[in-house]
Formats: C-alpha cells, sequence, structure tokens
C-alpha cells in the first residue's frame, strides 16, 4: 500500500502582522527576547478554478497570521481553528543566524510530545515555533516557521482504495449532520459517529469511550483539513495519528479518517469536497519519543532556510517618516528613561513667536523630539542674509522681496516630515512704546484677537523674539492663560533661557511663584527699535549660539512636561549643578534631571549659570494688577500700554517705587571731598 504523503503547512502573513510585531518591538519587547505567544488560523482546503481547463487548482496548505495574532484569545470564523506557537524574536541578525534552532524546536517538539503522553491534550497537536528578527530602520523582517510533526516508523500507509471523495463512503445526510455541528463549532479534531442515516461529532478526548467499543467500525476519526490536495491530506493528521497510535496502540492499527474541506453545503450539484480513507500503520513502541521534522522550506528555493518579508516597498513614505521620526525616540526607553512620556511630547501644540534664527533652530529640536504640532507667528520676509544662519529657508525664498517667514517656515517643515502639522501666520504683535495709530486700530484689533485664539489652542509659547518690548504681549497673554512660556534671548556671546512662572501654582502652597521676563525690570518695555545703528538692527551674535539656546530652551520645556508637577514645578535648590545632585531623587527633578528656572550661558567661558528669580509683585508682565486689567478691558489695556506712557508703571506701582527712590536719594545727606 503506498505511504500517506502529508501536505505542509505554508506560512501566510499579513503586513498586519509586520506592523504590530513592529509596534511590540519598539513599545513593549524592546530588548527582550523571552518567548511569546502567538496565534493563528488555519480553515478548510480551498480551490480556484481555472478558467482554461476547468479543472480546480488546490490552493496551499496554510497558517494565516494577522494584526491580531498576539492578542489571546484569537477570534476565528466558522470553519476555522486558532493554531498557537510559540514566538522567539533576537535583537540582531547574528543572533538569528547562528540561534540554536534545532533546540528551540525540539522543546517545541517536547512540549506537544508531554501533552499527549501526560494530559491527553489535542490542544498542541498543532503547535509551530516562528523565529524572527526584525530590521526596524529598514522595514525587513526575517522569519522561519516550523510545524513539528512526529515521524511514525513504520510510515502510515492509505489502503488500496486510496483517499475518495466522502460522499462515497458517507451519506449525504450523514455528511450534512457533520457540516451543521462543525459550523456551529468548529473542531480541529473530532469523532463522528455513525447512527444509521445521520451523524453525531463528538470532541477526540472522548476517544475512550468509542474506542473501547468492540465495534469501531462505526467511529471515524476527523479533522478540519487545511489541504486541498486530491491525494494529500493536511499536516495535522500527522500528530493526531500519532495521538491516537500512542494512546490507543491496539485500536489504531487501522484508523478511518476524515478530511474535512467544506467550508459550505454543496449548492448546483456540487459533490462534497471532503475526503475519506483508511490508514494502517504498525504499532511502534508506544511510550518511545519518535522524531519530528516540520521546518518550512523557503517557497523559491524549495530548500530549508528563513525568509524575509521587506515592507519597505508597499508602505506609504509619509507613513515610513511616521514610524521613523518616533523610532530614536522611543530607544531610549529601551535602557535608558523607561519612564519617559513620549506620547505628552508629541501632544504638545507649540506656538513660536518668531520665526528668525531662534525660531528655526527651536521648531527643529522640537521636530527631533517629535512634537506634531508647531505654529509660528512672525511679521518679516526672508532676506538674503538669513538662509546662511536659519535653516528653514534657502535662496529661493530671498527672491522678489522675500516670503513671509511664518509660512515660509512651515513649509519647509512639511517638506523635512510631511506629518507635521505646521502653520504659519504673518501677525504684527503690538508693543508698548510703539503707538498704535488711529487707521490701523482695527487691524490691530483682529491681530490681538488671532494672537489670543493662538495662545488658547496651543500648550507651550516659545517667545523668540529680537526686542525687549515685543515679549510684553505674549508675558501677559501667557500668565493670563496660564501657558508654559519659554523665552530664548541672544547677546553677542551670552543667552538667556528662562520658563515664566505659574500664575497659580497648586503643587505647594507655600511654594514661591517664579518670575517672567519682565520681573527683575523696574522699567516698562519702551521703544528700543528707533534710532538704531545697522549693528544694532541685526541680531549680531556668535553663530553657534543660537543652536545652543533654542536647543535648550527645547530641552527645558521637554523637562518640565515629564515633570509631575507639569508647568508649576520647582526649580532646583541652589548649587544642584553636580552630576550627584542631578541624579538623585528631588521634587525639583523630572525624569530627564533638573528643571531650572532660568539659565544664563556665556560662551566666551563655556559655561552654565542656573539662576532662580522670584515674581515682583509690580512687574509689568505678570503681576496680578497687570493680568487683573488685562482680563477685563482686554484690547483697551492693551491699546493704553501701547499708546500711553508711563501707564504700566502707573498700573503696577512702579512710578511710585521711582518717586521713593528718588526721595531717598535726595535725603542722602552726601559728603564732598574738599
Amino acid at each position: 500500500m503506498p505511504v500517506v504523503q502529508f501536505a505542509p503547512f505554508s506560512s501566510l502573513v499579513q503586513p498586519g502582522f509586520w506592523h504590530e510585531l513592529t509596534r511590540l518591538k519598539i513599545d513593549v519587547l524592546r530588548l527582550s527576547d523571552e518567548s511569546l505567544t502567538v496565534s493563528g488560523s488555519y480553515s478548510v482546503g480551498r480551490c480556484v478554478r481555472d478558467r482554461e481547463t476547468g479543472q480546480d487548482v488546490a490552493l496551499g496548505c496554510n497558517l494565516v497570521l494577522g494584526a491580531s495574532a498576539f492578542e489571546q484569545p484569537l477570534q476565528v470564523p466558522p470553519m476555522s481553528v486558532a493554531m498557537h506557537g510559540v514566538f522567539k524574536n533576537y535583537n540582531t541578525i547574528e543572533e538569528f543566524k547562528t540561534a540554536d534552532k534545532a533546540t528551540t524546536f525540539n522543546n517545541v517538539a517536547n512540549d506537544i510530545w508531554q501533552s499527549i503522553v501526560e494530559s491527553r491534550d489535542t490542544s498542541k497537536l498543532t503547535q509551530f515555533l516562528l523565529l524572527t528578527f526584525s530590521d526596524l530602520k529598514k522595514y525587513q523582517y526575517y522569519y522561519w516557521f516550523a510545524f513539528p510533526a512526529f515521524v511514525a516508523k513504520p510510515p502510515w500507509e492509505i489502503s488500496t482504495e486510496g483517499w475518495k471523495a466522502a460522499d462515497h463512503e458517507l451519506h449525504a445526510s450523514q455528511l450534512s449532520s457533520i457540516f451543521e455541528s462543525l459550523h456551529a463549532q468548529t473542531k480541529p479534531f473530532f469523532l463522528v459517529n455513525l447512527t444509521g442515516d445521520a451523524a453525531e461529532v463528538h470532541s477526540i478526548e472522548r476517544a475512550d469511550t468509542y474506542f473501547a467499543n468492540d465495534a469501531p467500525d462505526s467511529i471515524i476519526v476527523g479533522f478540519l483539513d487545511p489541504s486541498a490536495s486530491p491525494d494529500n491530506p493536511g499536516w495535522p493528521l500527522r500528530n493526531l495519528l500519532m495521538y491516537l497510535q500512542t494512546l490507543y496502540p491496539s485500536k489504531t492499527s487501522s484508523v478511518r479518517v476524515l478530511c474535512w474541506r467544506d467550508g459550505e453545503l454543496p449548492v448546483g450539484g456540487r459533490s462534497w469536497k471532503s475526503r475519506f480513507g483508511i490508514v494502517t500503520g504498525g504499532a511502534g513502541q508506544p511510550n518511545a519519543k519518535p522524531t519530528a521534522v516540520g521546518w518550512e522550506r523557503h517557497p523559491a528555493t524549495n530548500k530549508l532556510a528563513a525568509r524575509m518579508a521587506d515592507l519597505a516597498p508597499m508602505m506609504d513614505p509619509t507613513r515610513l517618516a511616521d514610524r521613523a521620526v518616533d523610532l530614536n525616540l522611543k530607544l531610549m526607553r529601551w535602557r535608558i528613561i523607561p519612564s519617559l512620556d513620549l506620547e505628552k511630547v508629541a501632544r504638545t501644540r507649540c506656538l513660536l513667536l518668531g520665526a528668525g534664527t531662534l525660531g528655526c533652530y527651536v521648531a527643529r529640536t522640537l521636530m527631533g523630539w517629535g512634537v506634531r504640532t508647531i505654529t509660528f507667528v512672525d511679521s518679516a520676509r526672508v532676506s538674503f542674509s538669513n538662509p546662511v544662519r536659519q535653516p528653514l529657508f534657502d535662496f529661493e525664498d530671498c527672491l522678489n522681496g522675500g516670503k513671509p517667514k511664518a509660512a515660509c517656515a512651515a513649509e519647509h517643515l512639511k517638506k523635512i516630515f510631511p506629518g507635521i502639522n505646521a502653520t504659519g501666520y504673518n501677525l504684527l504683535i503690538p508693543m508698548p512704546g510703539h503707538p498704535i495709530p488711529v487707521s490701523s486700530t482695527e487691524q490691530t484689533k483682529e491681530d490681538v484677537a488671532l494672537l489670543e485664539k493662538l495662545f488658547d489652542e496651543h500648550d507651550a509659547v516659545f517667545l523668540l523674539m529680537d526686542s525687549r518690548e515685543s515679549r510684553w504681549l505674549p508675558t501677559v497673554l501667557g500668565a493670563a492663560k496660564n501657558k508654559i512660556v519659554l523665552n530664548a534671548a541672544l547677546g553677542f556671546d551670552t543667552y538667556l533661557v528662562m520658563r515664566h512662572g505659574a500664575r497659580a501654582p497648586t503643587s505647594a502652597s507655600n511654594s514661591q511663584r517664579l518670575g517672567c521676563y519682565y520681573c527683575n525690570d523696574i522699567v516698562a518695555p519702551a521703544d528700543s527699535l528707533t534710532d538704531r545703528t545697522l549693528d544694532q538692527m541685526c541680531t549680531v551674535t556668535r553663530p553657534g549660539l543660537a543652536p545652543i539656546a533654542a536647543s535648550t530652551a527645547v530641552e527645558l520645556m521637554v523637562s518640565l512636561l515629564q515633570h509631575p508637577d507639569g508647568v508649576h514645578a520647582p526649580p532646583p535648590p541652589p548649587q544642584s549643578a553636580t552630576a550627584n545632585d542631578i541624579g538623585s531623587e528631588s521634587a525639583s527633578n523630572s525624569v530627564l534631571g533638573l528643571v531650572p528656572h532660568q539659565l544664563r550661558g556665556f560662551l566666551a567661558q563655556f559655561r552654565a549659570l542656573l539662576v532662580t528669580g522670584a515674581a515682583f509683585d509690580g512687574c509689568t508682565g505678570c503681576s496680578e494688577a497687570v493680568i487683573k486689567v488685562y482680563e477685563k478691558e482686554g484690547f483697551a489695556m492693551i491699546q493704553r500700554a501701547c499708546n500711553e506712557t508711563g501707564y504700566l508703571e502707573t498700573l503696577t506701582g512702579l512710578d511710585k517705587l521711582h518717586m521713593e527712590g528718588d526721595a531717598a536719594l535726595e535725603s542722602v545727606d552726601w559728603e564732598e571731598d574738599e
């Protein structure tokens, strides 16, 4: 009699599986190479009809893995069954190539064998093995499946009649009964008890009861067959026969087998697709573990070798860029900072007031941190001196009078990364000391309303303008709306980076409010732009200063976001600049380290000084006197601050402070040297 030839499994891995593996590797597994459970499914064997010959062509005996492969339990449709496996992902291609695959395979085979002889469990008869390596930079996935199956000695043989159509052995009513039972509850393996014109389907675990019968001819062993080949039953039958031979050697020298392949009832005169055959085999050694085979062959070479799925060509370039942007950031959480909240950073909507040298570098660093929403506000145009210092502009942007800086910067961000939500507004911010002409009042009012709306729509605001007075209104708005406000200002070889103190701290009732950009001043901001020489009109700084200050401002924001108190995070105590202090647990530390109030950098000395400054109750930018009048009067208050000299001093009490100072000076009895 001919030896039974089993149709091996062929893996069919959907792109969704690799996408889910990418997420799992980056966010969960990281450097772990522990084994996990993975699930796939197979269904009844299927054929397609050749239009030219009219013959049925059998499709592969497929195990399908999709995006839900790591979910437990796996949901499968009727006439399909779940198939569970051992999944192991290696961290390097060298580990994948040199791994002891034979040992790993044998461990899975041993697990199947123990489930047979110790627990009589059929749930692991189809257990498989999947080894992978994921090259997440190139989106290439190396993988190798194994479907361990035991080798019978002597091999199973099919009767001289061979495999025949099931309706040649069973009545149509019996086949219909089997279909209805399996459609209601699909089983990978089952027993069929024939009773007259009917058939009863039972679990294979009830074999003890039925094989005890002296007349086993009424019992048929069935399995859901993923093969559609007329002469080759599917791979699951190998371990099922070994299961029966091991546990019931005296009753299974000859086994009546039903290969169930009907996913639906036949209609239109079509015949049943299921096959029937009688297989015989020697008794073998019931207690001895047989050898196992089952490594998947490469479909192109038919050799035992791993395969590679290259998803890069079939992925949307924008989606590739989106994943690649986050890759380096998420790698931080593998070894260095597992508690880093990258999602919080990515969700932070950033408003950049100023699209010049500082604005360009701040935007690039924000993108590096994965920030997805960046909005520019600027009223200038790109000039020929800009591109060499401002990395978001090029020579073409300077032609024909220059493009508006804000919109041009946003456009270039989208060219760098299409997934960024970048916009630009050409907007002139009113400033104290710069009266608003009557003819421009309505336009200025609209500009202020737009600026207020932008503050409401963003979480963090960067003040990156090149004049002192232009920062006044954003300082007031940031304090009134309790936004994260970061300030960066440049000298020739010095810089200031600071965060403005929150208006109403809630983390500690006794904490002192931190100051803003104007809290150290006892004069109101005034016109600093009129009557300037050329070197005063241009930002004359050492070229490396702006990138340092811009990056420091962004890093300060990210550290603030990681602090549990957020915008109310306290500054570090004095003398907290040593490595030990920075690494210690402290209320002033975030997971990234210190969250200082101010950093004053001195490039000539290559050092930075941490400074903490308290809020000034007579501040023209963030004091309650200013904020409350703004909240009550709105644009009218802003208009007076711009048009009326001395208004802010009177509002905050600085005028009285000046008079008290003058009086104190007059009361001093100066001694003159003779």
